[in-house]
């Protein structure tokens, strides 16, 4: 698909996609940097599957978990800050589909396995996270920051 032109119902659906996820983001890294008490401890502690022994490594150094709670919170409120406002918005999508590929792996949705916080439904395979993941993925795809968004105003061909 070379024409990157789209219909306004089409290019306004994409921003407000954008821009939902981007306050989901940034609404999540706002609470926590509010809250001096947040840590991702018992995120990380509460991890299971393939990869639960590193996550279980991160939770139990100090200095790394010290670490992993800054990129957290700041990665959610300059990646979430990024969409709503359309800067840096590759950028800014790409590190959301990092940081979400972390969490759908310390906490995958298999069969038979249970989380100290209970899930909204059942899932397999695919949850909230996986569906949040792609999202941003298709985002990637149909660039509407280059039509609706900071970045079409700083980076004007």
């Amino acid at each position: 698909m070379k024409d990157k032109s789209y219909t306004g119902w089409q290019l306004w659906s994409l921003v407000i996609l954008r821009v939902a996820i981007g306050w989901h983001f940034l609404y999540e890294g706002i609470t926590k940097l509010l809250n001096p008490d947040w840590s991702s401890l018992g995120y990380l502690m509460d991890s299971k599957g393939l990869f639960e022994g590193i996550f279980h490594a991160m939770a139990a150094n100090a200095a790394v978990l010290n670490i992993v709670d800054f990129l957290n919170i700041w990665g959610l409120v300059l990646i979430g800050t990024g969409l709503i406002v359309g800067l840096f918005t590759r950028v800014a999508t790409i590190s959301g589909i990092v940081l979400l590929a972390f969490y759908y792996l310390s906490h995958p949705a298999i069969v038979g396995v249970s989380y100290a916080m209970p899930s909204e439904g059942s899932y397999l395979w695919v949850n909230k996270i996986l569906i949040e993941m792609i999202t941003l993925w298709v985002l990637i795809l149909f660039p509407s920051w280059k039509k609706v968004g900071l970045d079409s105003i700083l980076f004007k061909k």
